[in-house]
């Protein structure tokens, strides 16, 4: 099981040198890929009653920027947005935008995608809110596409191309994972995804979801030994001495990468995150 390292969004500051100093500990500890959470605007709560989710005081690094400035300073770490909101953005932009991170990193870009829930942002984008769903599923095909072949053509409900393509191509299909545990999300991994990206403990109900994904992996002809599956270890979530116990469960059922989060485990200083990774990693196996 590969462990990555969840890149503290909210908590790590908008200081470069921090940043850096993170992906470089992170690589160097052994990590193999570092994860990044995508948020494009945040909300603010004092006409919203009741708001719960991130607001305009949560710090978001652009991913594919933050990607850039990775893939620069690095030569192992996987790079993966753990997710991109795709339904918000435009599909050919976001092809273009992976193509060259994938470039630049030499092929260490793994996108995970997921339909989000924040309709300020939907609004702000222009892009219709309720439809996010049935369009990342078209949104899949034509990255594809775009980045397959120089030159496509594609008409479908959401999306037109005629007769143009990216330059440069990645060279390779840039794998594409989902997020989210809906009945829907599942079934979409198993038919056309190439890994799955949980939120939660290695119990029965997880196992049942995996099911799901590999019973529909198997309705059309897949093999479900090739979707991968990511589990995610809240630090602040789990104690201590449960750590590679929690591990353990999610090789068992099969995970093939695990991903350390330490936002939220209480940290006083930015620069603290890297130094909990680096005494992490060894205790997990």
């Amino acid at each position: 099981m590969r462990i990555g390292a969840v890149f503290p969004q909210l908590e790590i500051g908008a200081d470069p040198a921090v940043v850096r100093d993170w992906t470089l500990t992170v690589e160097e500890a052994g990590y193999t890929h570092a994860l990044a959470y995508d948020h494009v605007l945040g909300a603010d709560p004092a006409n919203r009653p009741g708001w719960t989710g991130y607001t305009d005081k949560s710090l978001f690094h652009e991913v594919f920027v933050l990607f850039g400035y990775m893939a620069a300073i690095t030569t192992t770490l996987e790079l993966v947005t753990g997710v991109l909101v795709l339904p918000q953005r435009q599909t050919a932009l976001v092809a273009k935008q992976a193509a060259e991170i994938d470039v630049l990193s030499g092929g260490r870009l793994r996108l995970g995608v997921g339909i989000g829930w924040n309709q300020v942002e939907y609004d702000a984008l222009g892009v219709p809110f309720k439809q996010r769903g049935a369009r990342l599923t078209e949104q899949v095909d034509l990255l594809r596409k775009l980045w397959a072949d120089p030159v496509i053509t594609h008409e479908g409900k959401y999306d037109s191309v005629n007769e143009a393509g990216l330059n440069p191509l990645p060279g390779r299909k840039i794998p594409i994972w989902f997020g989210g545990g809906a009945d829907a999300v599942l079934k979409r991994t198993g038919e056309i995804g190439d890994g799955w990206m949980p939120q939660g403990p290695p119990d029965d109900a997880m196992r049942a979801q995996i099911q799901t994904i590999r019973d529909a992996a198997e309705k059309v002809g897949r093999d479900p030994a090739e979707i991968g599956i990511e589990a995610r270890l809240s630090l602040n979530a789990i104690p201590q001495q449960d750590w590679r116990a929690y591990a353990d469960g999610w090789r068992d059922l099969g995970a093939t990468h695990l991903c350390v989060n330490t936002m939220n485990y209480g940290l006083s200083a930015p620069e603290e995150h890297a130094r909990v990774l680096r005494d992490v990693l060894p205790k997990l196996g």
